[in-house]
């Protein structure tokens, strides 16, 4: 097996050496950010962007570290190189790191930095995939959702659901009983010739991706809309399709079992994507 280097906090280390103090707020509390990115050719994409959500969330959670983009992504670049893997995951994750006990940060003043890279997924249905309707709510006009937090123990919940029906992805509801968002993705549907997608206040998390297929929709003058549906109605769409930054657009095949159409256009925002992905990554 091939060494696998990791970067942790400030240094480059063999992966079986890159623990963190099980003291660590982020491993008792889920104190911490993380950001997820695509690398193909070796290049990160849309690194800016993520970098830019990641500082949004440590002004939100009041986490004071000084993270240097440059250096970051010298480091990335080396990481990539040194582990061989061209096509893969970049992973960030940015923790409040040792405090005292309980949930005050109060002297919580060394946060913990990882970088570490793992080889990219593959689609696991070629025609889409399934999808459940998860009994997981999510609050609505809840900010901190808004942030990829590491406290994700709802859409681990909703995965679980998924995972125990066959199903590729679970489709979680807020309070309000709107579908919001995938448990590791975001939610577009069709309306007539219109690509849907859920408001940020709905309760979702800021995907990096779904500002993609927005700009994209821009570009093909493919009209958008942010508005909401219940889960009796999604089935009534003309399709429906999720985003993320690991396998860029995913159409939804059925819904609890029943078969959902592929539209045309999820088919052209897809090929887009990929193209888009291709070209930024030369």
């Amino acid at each position: 097996m091939p060494r696998v280097t990791v970067f942790l906090n400030g240094q480059f280390v063999p992966e079986e050496q890159a623990v963190v103090s099980v003291f660590d707020r982020g491993f008792l509390y889920g104190d911490g950010l993380f950001e997820t990115m695509r690398v193909f050719n070796g290049r990160i994409f849309r690194w800016e962007q993520h970098l830019a959500r990641l500082q949004r969330g440590l002004e939100f959670l009041k986490l004071n570290v000084s993270l240097n983009p440059a250096n970051l992504r010298d480091v990335a670049d080396r990481l990539i190189d040194e582990n061989q893997l061209p096509d893969s995951l970049l992973r960030l994750t940015v923790s409040r790191g040792v405090g005292k006990r309980g949930y005050s940060p109060v002297g919580a003043d060394k946060p913990t930095v990882v970088m570490s890279v793992h080889p990219a997924p593959t689609l696991s249905a070629q025609n889409g995939w399934k999808a459940v309707i998860s009994t997981v709510r999510l609050p609505a006009g809840e900010e901190l959702a808004t942030h990829k937090t590491c406290s994700k123990l709802p859409q681990i919940l909703a995965r679980m659901e998924a995972d125990a029906a066959g199903a590729d992805e679970a489709l979680l509801l807020n309070t309000e009983d709107l579908v919001v968002e995938g448990a590791s993705s975001n939610l577009f549907w069709l309306e007539g010739k219109q690509v849907c997608t859920p408001p940020l206040p709905a309760g979702i998390l800021a995907g990096v991706t779904r500002a993609v297929v927005l700009e994209i929709c821009h570009e093909l003058q493919i009209p958008t809309r942010e508005s909401a549906l219940t889960a009796r109605q999604l089935p009534g769409t003309q399709g429906a399709f999720v985003s993320l930054s690991s396998l860029g657009i995913v159409p939804i095949s059925s819904l609890d079992g029943r078969e959902m159409p592929v539209s045309p256009v999820t088919t052209q925002i897809a090929a887009a994507y990929q193209d888009l992905l291709r070209r930024e990554t030369r």
